[in-house]
């Protein structure tokens, strides 16, 4: 199952330490060669701002819980992690692209993607339509393989023909694996306080 980039930013991160939510999900960090999440950016009132940088190797498992990982101490500096520096450098972000065909035809610009929660890959970008375009394809999901070139600007994607012709699909994960937050009664709603919480 995928799930949208959009639904990833807000979404608690639970250390397994501390038995409670520590952070939430601010932006996710995007290698634009492989199209897949090499880390977070994170926040809340326990997170120094100098390191909020979580790895996705730091990730145990993702549910509608959240992002579990062991412990506050798996947050880092930018500058810790060569290839995490280097991506940040770039300053990429896939949501605002501009996407077009092989042939220059413009197909829109990209307001969303999904990805595979299991790894982060991006397998779809979603793409708003220009408005001439919009009465018949209000959005467009175009998946990974049709992909050809991304730069700075925009994405070149195969003949506007073949990409697929729907709007995202926006299916709730379902998690195959034991939660240890569940066990301890732990509920979503818990999400909401994070500010109210004590930083020690």
């Amino acid at each position: 199952m995928l799930v949208n980039a959009s639904k990833l930013v807000g979404t608690s991160i639970l250390s397994v330490q501390a038995g409670r939510p520590i952070a939430t999900v601010s932006e996710l960090i995007i290698d634009p060669n492989s199209l897949k999440t090499i880390a977070f950016r994170v926040n809340g009132p326990m997170v120094n701002r100098n390191e909020n940088i979580l790895d996705v190797s730091s990730v145990r498992e993702y549910s509608n819980y959240g992002i579990v990982i062991d412990d506050i101490d798996e947050l880092m500096a930018a500058g810790d992690i060569i290839k995490i520096s280097k991506v940040l450098e770039l300053n990429f972000n896939l949501v605002g692209l501009k996407v077009e065909t092989k042939k220059g035809s413009n197909l829109g610009k990209v307001v969303d993607y999904t990805l595979t929660p299991e790894d982060f890959m991006v397998q779809q970008i979603i793409v708003k339509r220009p408005m001439i375009k919009r009465f018949v394809d209000p959005e467009l999901t175009i998946p990974r393989k049709e992909i050809v070139e991304i730069d700075d600007y925009k994405i070149i994607v195969k003949d506007e023909e073949k990409v697929i012709k729907a709007r995202a699909e926006k299916e709730d994960f379902i998690p195959n694996f034991v939660n240890p937050f569940r066990e301890q009664g732990f509920a979503p709603a818990d999400n909401q306080n994070l500010d109210a919480q004590d930083t020690e």
